[in-house]
C-alpha cells in the first residue's frame, strides 16, 4: 500500500474518531487524559497526521463505547435508533459495580416479563 492510501485511511479514522468523541461531547483534552496520551496525540490522530498503535486504538475503542470494526469502517453496526442504546451502554461504563448490578437485574427482569407478553 503506497503512502498516499495510508494518508487516506488515517485521515478517514481520525475523522471517525472526531465524529464519535464530538458526539458524545468529549473534548480533546477529556479523551485524550482517558486513552492516557496528550491532546496533541489526540489532535495528530483526528487529523489523520500519525498512526496510533494497537494500545491507544484499543483504549480509544473502549473509552468510546464503540465497535472497533466501526471504527475502522469495516462494518456498520449503529442504525439510525438504536443511537440511545450506544449512549445509554457508555453512561453504564461510569457506575459502580453495585449501581451496574442493580441495572443489569432490572434489565434482565424488564426483558423477562416482555418475552412472557
Amino acid at each position: 500500500m503506497g503512502n498516499r492510501a495510508m494518508s487516506k485511511e488515517l485521515i478517514t479514522l481520525g475523522n471517525r474518531v472526531r465524529e464519535e468523541r464530538k458526539r458524545q461531547g468529549l473534548s480533546q483534552e477529556s479523551l485524550a487524559e482517558l486513552v492516557g496520551v496528550s491532546t496533541n496525540t489526540v489532535s495528530r490522530i483526528e487529523g489523520g497526521q500519525t498512526a496510533m498503535s494497537v494500545d491507544v486504538f484499543r483504549k480509544i475503542v473502549q473509552e468510546l463505547g464503540i465497535d472497533a470494526n466501526e471504527l475502522l469502517g469495516i462494518k456498520q453496526m449503529r442504525k439510525e435508533n438504536d443511537g440511545s442504546w450506544w449512549a445509554l451502554s457508555h453512561d453504564m461504563k461510569k457506575l459502580e459495580k453495585r449501581e451496574l448490578d442493580v441495572v443489569c437485574r432490572t434489565m434482565e427482569t424488564l426483558v423477562s416479563e416482555l418475552r412472557k407478553s
